[in-house]
């Protein structure tokens, strides 16, 4: 009597991990975790240069050619190195950022917003902080906060064989900044790495909606718009020694491009905290809501 040979069961179909789980913060730099623009902190020092000179000096330029001042900016820098005689090593920029000084709570801040997030979400959800500035990536890498950062993207020189400062090699307007919240959405962080492609919602790793954008001012705007206009949110803060960046603050809301504005105080239970705080409980809701909805297309067979 011939034997019926078992029954193999279907495998079951592999189960589609949820990885959308990722909400990013992420911050302008001059003007926003510090009082000064950092080449107040640094470079001019070294040269015996008054920021105001400088700054100046930019604004002319930039008026008269028409050109771009992040680029106006980072040649005549060179020029006031080379013209000093001092060398500016890539080692000696990231020396002098030891002078830096943040806002009240910044050093604090990173830690207490990771904390929250983890604790408020059950470990579901967790924070990235990234800079994306104008500012100079070599002085950037020098700064006491740089651990806490998932990514730092910034202008930089090209530097030759002596280590001199010849060219910049990557400049970071108020425009280009936008494509750094691109590499972000999509997980494509590598400068190198092409964001032209065509990548459904679905397979972006952090969502705008999952985005928060902190900045200081007009030069933010770009990036304030787009994080909005896809979802995300925005929030500006002030100095409290400059008058002036209240009054920005007040046009970015009655412009729509801002969600709040706050007191760039960083310190805990302070306004700021506080309203990030809303805007974190919304995205970790969202994250809930995405990885019950994904849960369920599993169920259903959908994924």
């Amino acid at each position: 009597m011939s034997q019926r040979p078992p029954t193999r069961r279907a495998a079951a179909p592999a189960e589609v991990p949820f990885t959308r789980n990722t909400l990013a913060l992420i911050y302008d730099f001059d003007g926003t975790l510090t009082p000064q623009p950092m080449q107040e902190y640094t470079v001019f020092p070294q040269l015996g240069i008054a920021p105001e000179d400088f700054w100046a000096e930019v604004n002319a330029e930039t008026r008269l050619t028409g050109g771009d001042s992040i680029l106006t900016y980072m040649r005549l820098l060179v020029e006031k190195i080379e013209a000093n005689k001092a060398h500016l090593s890539r080692a000696a920029l990231r020396r002098l950022a030891s002078g830096i000084r943040y806002f009240p709570g910044v050093e604090t801040w990173f830690e207490r917003i990771n904390r929250y997030v983890a604790t408020r979400s059950g470990g579901l959800v967790q924070a990235r902080h990234y800079i994306v500035s104008a500012g100079l990536s070599e002085i950037l890498e020098g700064i006491s906060i740089k651990h806490h950062f998932e990514r730092v993207y910034a202008s930089q020189y090209h530097f030759n064989h002596h280590e001199v400062a010849c060219f910049p090699t990557i400049v970071i307007n108020d425009t280009s900044k936008t494509q750094y919240l691109f590499r972000i959405n999509k997980g494509r962080e590598t400068p190198g790495e092409s964001i032209n492609e065509y990548m459904p919602e679905a397979q972006r790793p952090i969502p705008f909606g999952h985005m928060v954008y902190l900045g200081d001012g007009l030069t933010d705007v770009p990036c304030m718009t787009v994080t909005k206009n896809y979802g995300g949110f925005a929030i500006a803060v002030h100095n409290p020694a400059n008058p002036a960046s209240l009054e920005v603050c007040r046009a970015l809301v009655a412009a729509e491009r801002i969600d709040y504005f706050a007191l760039a105080d960083y310190r805990s239970g302070r306004k700021l905290e506080k309203r990030v705080r809303t805007i974190l409980d919304v995205i970790i809701a969202r994250v809930a809501f995405e990885r019950e909805k994904h849960l369920f297309k599993a169920e259903m067979g959908a994924l």
